[in-house]
């Protein structure tokens, strides 16, 4: 980086609604880390309205790497920051522009190399930022906005997709299923803080895909019968048992589908990225798979949710490996994981 092993990475994310800007002392050590959200904004509507989300980001993307660079204390970019990684996908293509452009323009007047990263890696990431002892090959289940999938981290920049979810990721059907129960937008917080009151074997809801030999996901099948369920029970239903009893089934789906990738592939080392990953069931459930000797590593909570140090290692760590992007790098908003 600038012909060394460590430098300073400004991290830039803007793959969705919340812009991330952080300052990371690469590899791991982070500087700054400042994250808007626009969950107010956009919880009028149930859910993301691209066009409000990338308005927002221009808003807010200068005045949050001024802000981020200060508290880092870095105080010429040009002299200090060895580069700027920056996402490029998936994601919403307006939202993924704000930041590809702002992090253009900064390349281009700090003199600065400008290295596009993958969302999901960055994801990845977040755990190597939290652990300095995880090291491939691992498991890494990635549960992020409209994404559910398990990914073979072979090496670094080395990815084989071991299977994702058929329809609906893991958070819309917690986002989907608050919305049917009334409870808001973002679903996955309440319907945690509700099922920690609750019984989660009051009602009797499947497990999607229990038992196939595949490494797949689907919840559109498990909304569908919380949904008939609240039609045959009505104003008697318990929302905390209903909440627990959901949870659970989502949560066996996914933990049971990690355990079926470390059967598969023997690899006994698995982390948990992503929104879903702050899952406070789902944590207590992975932690539970260290009693047959699976090594876990989870990222603190405010990792798993989008943010600029997951993509500044990220971005980090694919330079080191050699990889350059210029001016012409673009935005894809279905850009797949390996690269």
């Amino acid at each position: 980086m600038r012909g060394c092993g460590s430098g300073l990475v400004l991290g830039i994310e803007s793959s969705c609604d919340d812009t991330g800007v952080a300052v990371l002392e690469a590899p791991r050590r982070i500087r700054s880390s400042l994250v808007m959200s626009q969950v107010e904004e956009h919880a009028p509507h149930g859910g993301v309205v691209p066009e409000l989300a990338s308005r927002r980001h221009q808003e807010a993307v200068v005045g949050l790497v001024r802000r981020c660079l200060a508290e880092a204390g870095v105080l010429n970019p040009m002299r200090e920051l060895s580069l700027i990684a920056v996402t490029a996908g998936p994601g919403l293509m307006g939202s993924l522009l704000v930041g590809l452009m702002a992090a253009k323009g900064l390349s281009q007047g700090w003199e600065v190399p400008m290295i596009g990263v993958n969302h999901m890696e960055g994801h990845v990431f977040a755990n190597v930022i939290a652990h300095e002892d995880l090291e491939p090959p691992f498991l890494c289940l990635v549960v992020s906005g409209g994404h559910t999938e398990i990914q073979l981290v072979r090496s670094f920049g080395d990815y084989r997709f071991l299977g994702g979810t058929r329809d609906d990721a893991a958070g819309e059907a917690y986002d989907k299923v608050a919305k049917l129960l009334g409870l808001g937008y973002p679903g996955g917080p309440v319907i945690d803080r509700l099922a920690a009151q609750g019984d989660p074997r009051r009602y009797q809801l499947p497990v999607p895909l229990r038992g196939t030999s595949d490494v797949e996901f689907s919840f559109s099948g498990l909304k569908t019968a919380v949904l008939w369920l609240v039609r045959k029970e009505g104003d008697s239903i318990s929302l905390p048992d209903l909440c627990a009893s959901f949870q659970r089934s989502a949560v066996d789906s996914l933990v049971e589908k990690l355990e079926l990738a470390v059967q598969l592939t023997g690899v006994k080392t698995v982390a948990a990225s992503g929104g879903v990953a702050a899952n406070s069931e789902l944590r207590r459930r992975l932690l539970g798979l260290s009693d047959r000797g699976i090594r876990v590593f989870l990222p603190p909570r405010d990792l798993c949710t989008d943010n600029g140090a997951m993509i500044a290692a990220a971005g980090w760590w694919a330079f080191m490996r050699g990889i350059r992007d210029d001016l012409t790098l673009r935005a894809d908003p279905s850009w797949e994981m390996a690269r």
